[in-house]
C-alpha cells in the first residue's frame, strides 16, 4: 500500500459516523415534518379549515342554525294570463289594493300590492284561523275580567265569569268586529294575549307571509301590527275555504243562544257589500283605524268564477270593492 492510499484508508472511517449522523437527522427531520402535518391534518378536521378562501363568501354562525325560510308559492304574487287580467282606474285614493282569483291566487288587478301598512281589524282573520285551528266550536269560553277591559269596537255583553259558546265568540269576533271576543279567544286558545299574538306570527312565518306581523289580537293596535295585500290575499283564501269560518264571514247577521238577559244575541255583519246586498258576496272582513283608513277584504262567487279583493287605506272602500269585482266577473264570466 502506498502513503497516499494509506492517507484515503485513513480518512474514510472518520467521513462514515458523521455521514451517518447527518442521514439519521435527515431522517429524523422527514419524520419530525411527518408527524406535525398528520397532527395539523388531524386538528383541521375537528376544527375546520383555519383559512376561508376569499372568493367564498363567509356564512354567519346564527345563519347556520336558522330553520330555512318557509316557500308560501305565488298565492296572491303571481299576475294572471293578459286575457285575464283587469283595467281600472279608481277616482278615490287608495294606498293598495288587489283583485285575485280565491281558487288559484292569481292576481287580476293590483296597486303597490307589497307596500307594508297598519291593517287595524282585518287582524281578526288570523285570529280567527288560529282558534279554529287550535279550539273545538263545542268548547265553552270563560269570560275573564280581561275580556272586558277593551277599546274600540265589542260585543258588549259578554258575561263575566260565565263560559259562552266558542262558535257565538267567533260569530262576535268577525261581524260586529269585537275586540272583547278577540280576547276571550286569545285568552282562552293561549292563557294570555301575549301568548297567543306569538303564536300568530309563528304561524304567519310558518305560512311564508312576507310582510305580515302582529302586536294585538284584535288589530286596535297600530304599532307594529301590519301586513300587505299580497298576505292578506292569502289569509282571506284560508278563511272562506275552513269550514267553521267560511259560513260565519258570509252572514248578514245572526242569532245565537247567550247567557244574557232574554237568552240571545243579535248580531250584524259591518261588510259593506254584505249590508248593500252585492250579487254573491260571501266574506270576509273590514277594518279603521286612523293610522290604517278605511280597509276591506272581500270576496264574491258567481258560478264558478271566486274573486277576491283587498282594500288598505281606501277612500271609500264599498265603491272601489264593486267597481274592481264587477270589472272581474266581466271578465272572466
Amino acid at each position: 500500500m502506498t502513503v497516499l492510499q494509506e492517507g484515503r484508508a485513513r480518512r474514510r472511517p472518520r467521513r462514515r459516523p458523521h455521514l451517518a449522523l447527518r442521514r439519521a437527522g435527515r431522517v429524523l427531520a422527514v419524520l419530525v415534518l411527518s408527524a406535525a402535518a398528520l397532527l395539523a391534518l388531524m386538528v383541521a378536521r375537528v376544527q375546520g379549515p383555519a383559512t376561508i378562501a376569499l372568493n367564498r363568501p363567509v356564512v354567519p354562525v346564527h345563519a347556520k342554525l336558522a330553520a330555512p325560510e318557509p316557500q308560501r308559492g305565488s298565492y296572491g304574487i303571481a299576475p294572471a294570463p293578459i286575457g285575464g287580467q283587469v283595467a281600472v282606474k279608481l277616482k278615490l285614493p287608495l294606498k293598495s289594493g288587489l283583485l285575485f282569483d280565491v281558487h288559484t291566487g292569481q292576481v287580476l288587478w293590483q296597486k303597490d300590492p307589497s307596500r307594508i301598512v297598519p291593517i287595524a281589524s282585518l287582524t281578526k282573520m288570523m285570529t280567527a284561523l288560529l282558534v279554529a285551528e287550535r279550539a273545538r266550536p263545542s268548547d265553552r269560553v270563560l269570560i275573564t275580567r280581561d275580556a272586558l277591559h277593551y277599546t274600540g269596537s265589542g260585543v258588549g255583553l259578554l258575561p263575566k265569569g260565565k263560559r259562552v259558546s266558542l262558535t257565538a265568540l267567533l260569530y262576535g269576533l268577525l261581524l260586529p268586529s269585537g275586540n272583547d271576543a278577540a280576547i276571550a279567544l286569545a285568552d282562552h286558545v293561549a292563557g294570555t294575549q301575549g301568548r297567543f299574538i306569538a303564536q300568530m306570527n309563528q304561524k304567519a312565518q310558518a305560512l311564508g307571509l312576507r310582510c305580515t306581523h302582529f302586536a294585538s289580537v284584535s288589530g286596535i293596535v297600530d304599532q307594529d301590527n301590519y301586513s300587505c295585500a299580497q298576505d292578506l290575499a292569502l289569509i282571506a283564501h284560508l278563511v272562506v275555504t275552513q269550514p267553521l269560518l267560511a259560513p260565519i264571514v258570509a252572514s248578514r247577521s245572526a242569532i245565537l243562544p247567550f247567557p244574557i238577559k232574554g237568552g240571545k244575541l243579535y248580531l250584524y255583519n259591518n261588510n259593506p257589500l254584505l249590508i248593500l246586498r252585492y250579487p254573491g258576496v260571501d266574506g270576509v272582513k273590514t277594518g279603521f283605524t286612523d293610522a290604517a283608513g278605511q280597509c276591506l277584504v272581500a270576496t264574491a262567487k258567481r258560478g264558478r268564477t271566486w274573486l277576491g279583493v283587498v282594500l288598505l287605506h281606501s277612500g271609500d272602500t264599498s265603491t272601489q270593492a264593486q267597481t274592481l269585482l264587477s270589472a272581474g266577473f266581466a271578465r272572466l264570466g
